[in-house]
């Protein structure tokens, strides 16, 4: 790398690299959305398509991350358990702490797997130039219901859990890693305490969209990944990363055995109709999340959290 330039400097070139590339590919991408609006849905030239944009935004990818290697100075230790092989399908579930956890996947998965869908809020495609991007790369948009909503309106309930199957189901038949925050949204204390989250530095888990995404692709996942994220040194906002003030990175990234019966059960459609099974698949997810919580404090050289009873911690 360089040697380090001041912090507002280092951002403006850092934020000038990314808006340069973000446009750069931008080209070739929209170029390539035109044509998929031009293709029959499900038609392989559309698929075809669909994985030629892939690999398009993961070259985009790759070429933030090497702006990073030059520009900052970030101490990263990922590991990886077991092998990834881009040409397979993915469903990964992760803690989420910052923005700037996008960028963390980007450098820990890299080109060992297929470049990563996540759902999005549906605001965001007013984004300018990623937003059309994120439509042309089919990534889920959600729009979410209150609890107020839904009561005054039933039809809304589950329409986040369809918009899941309609996803996942254009993903059925090319390589993809389909990223999952459990917890819905950014980890903050302020969150973690109205929640009052028995887990030390988590969110409560959303077990339903995870459920959703398993049962639309089941049959056709090589593998769930869990992946763990900590910053030894505390989160930062988006500028202070381009800033250089994100200096030490942990990642974990492990295979997921799922317990015998819960995927067939899922794929079943078990989790909308049969409330025992239900249960014991939210039991799995709060004894995942306690995990990962005692996880992250051994990442971060802290003590293993202490839990009030012996059972795993609540869901969302």
């Amino acid at each position: 790398m360089l040697t380090p330039l001041p912090g507002f400097l280092q951002g403006l070139v850092m934020a000038s690299l990314l808006i340069v590339n973000t446009v750069f590919w931008s080209v070739p991408l929209y170029m390539v959305f035109l044509l998929k609006l031009l293709t029959p849905s499900g038609s392989r030239p559309r698929e075809a398509l669909s994985r030629l944009a892939s690999a398009i935004a993961q070259n985009w990818s790759v070429v933030n991350v090497l702006s990073s290697a030059v520009f900052q100075r970030i101490e990263w230790d990922v590991r990886i358990s077991g092998e990834l092989d881009p040409r397979r399908q993915y469903l990964v579930c992760s803690n989420h702490q910052t923005w700037n956890d996008i960028f963390v996947l980007m450098r820990a998965f890299g080109r060992r797997a297929p470049f990563f869908k996540f759902f999005l809020k549906q605001q965001l495609i007013w984004v300018p130039v990623l937003g059309l991007a994120w439509w042309g790369l089919d990534y889920p948009f959600m729009k979410r219901s209150t609890p107020d909503q839904i009561k005054k309106n039933p039809a809304l309930k589950g329409r986040d859990l369809e918009t899941t199957r309609r996803a996942c189901d254009k993903f059925r038949n090319q390589p993809v890693l389909i990223l999952n925050f459990l917890e819905g949204t950014r980890f903050t204390a302020t969150k973690q305490a109205n929640q009052r989250s028995p887990y030390r530095h988590l969110l409560r888990p959303k077990a339903g969209g995870f459920a959703f995404a398993l049962e639309a692709m089941g049959d056709k996942l090589h593998s769930v990944l869990d992946v763990t994220i900590a910053y030894p040194d505390g989160a930062v906002g988006f500028w202070a990363f381009l800033s250089g003030r994100m200096r030490r990175v942990k990642v974990d990234i492990r295979p997921l055995q799922l317990p015998e019966g819960l995927l067939e059960g899922l794929i079943a459609g078990r989790y909308e109709e049969d409330v025992e099974f239900r249960k014991r698949f939210q039991f799995w997810i709060g004894q995942l999340w306690r995990d990962k919580d005692a996880r992250i404090a051994q990442m971060l050289g802290l003590p293993a959290p202490v839990y009030a009873n012996g059972a795993p911690g609540g869901i969302a």
